[in-house]
């Protein structure tokens, strides 16, 4: 009998009910390791099309599903921090609700939380449109070996944010979400890491990461380089980086952060994903999805901002 685990879905109104229902079917319906709950964080009011999506999903769902409804939009950090609050199971897996999990993805991960790690993530693929409608899918690999991810969390993110399964307590042990726009998860696992978390990294792509003609844009901006100074402030306070250290991230992240967005885009496909051999084994189209009862979803918004991945 497999560890029960609980899935953290967070929602709010500029997400799309398309993707949604797309992303908690693949997580929820077509995984070969089932959660034993979703808990779906509502931060704030919702469209009626995700309104709709979300009652028809908990409906038809094979597994229970909590919705933990916020009277107002409370932002990313605190929404996962309720969450993560209502969960009933040690063992948490996040969700974002425009991604798409392989099936086997939970099968993958939480035998390795049963064996003792606090924190597993993987590659991602990352799937969508460039501005001129040319279709992209690109690999992103992090790093793999505990030393190295703990090397590389000096300098970014060592896990693809929309991956990893994680212990609880090994979260809440390092103070849990904290506000800090767009960048909190990443702060969350340097302090995880800091606080002597076991953590691991698998090579195989395990999520389909959305992205779209604006996803580079929305990685830059001013908004975005005062939580990088933010951040790394953070983390030299914290004695996780040395003065060098946060020196050169304020001048590399932060650099990264204002130059032009064609630029930004060349630089990050140069520096964080991969077209080598594990990138020629990737299925040559995204997984359909299964029959379902499901009514087709509703029109929307394109969807706005939340965690970046790099």
């Amino acid at each position: 009998m497999s560890t029960p685990f609980s899935l953290l879905l967070p929602v709010y109104r500029g997400d799309r009910a398309d993707h949604l229902i797309r992303a908690f079917q693949s997580t929820v319906t077509e995984q070969t390791l089932r959660p034993s709950e979703v808990v779906v964080v509502q931060d704030g009011q919702i469209t009626a099309d995700l309104a709709s999506a979300l009652e028809r999903l908990e409906s038809a769902s094979p597994v229970p599903v909590r919705r933990l409804r916020l009277t107002h939009n409370v932002g990313l950090a605190q929404a996962l921090q309720c969450g993560l609050s209502a969960c009933s199971h040690e063992v948490v897996a996040r969700m974002d609700a425009d991604d798409i999990s392989l099936p086997h993805r939970f099968a993958t991960q939480v035998p390795l939380v049963e064996s003792g790690v606090d924190l597993v993530g993987s590659s991602l693929v990352e799937f969508g449109e460039d501005a001129d409608g040319t279709s992209t899918r690109t690999l992103r690999i992090p790093p793999l070996a505990p030393a190295d991810i703990a090397e590389q969390a000096r300098l970014r993110s060592p896990f693809n944010h929309p991956t990893v399964v994680y212990r609880r307590s090994a979260v809440l042990q390092a103070g849990g979400y904290r506000e800090l726009p767009l960048l909190e998860d990443y702060w969350l696992f340097t302090r995880m890491i800091d606080s002597g978390a076991v953590v691991a990294n698998i090579e195989e792509p395990l999520v389909l990461y959305r992205v779209d003609a604006g996803s580079y844009e929305r990685r830059g901006g001013w908004r975005l380089l005062r939580s990088e100074v933010g951040l790394q402030r953070r983390l030299r306070a914290e004695g996780f980086t040395t003065r060098g250290q946060a020196a050169r991230n304020l001048a590399v992240r932060g650099g990264y952060r204002v130059v032009p967005v064609a630029l930004r885009r060349s630089l990050y496909r140069r520096r964080f994903t991969t077209d080598g051999p594990l990138a020629a084994t990737l299925p040559p189209a995204l997984p359909p999805a299964l029959p379902s009862a499901l009514p087709p979803a509703l029109p929307s918004a394109p969807a706005g901002p939340r965690g970046e991945v790099a």
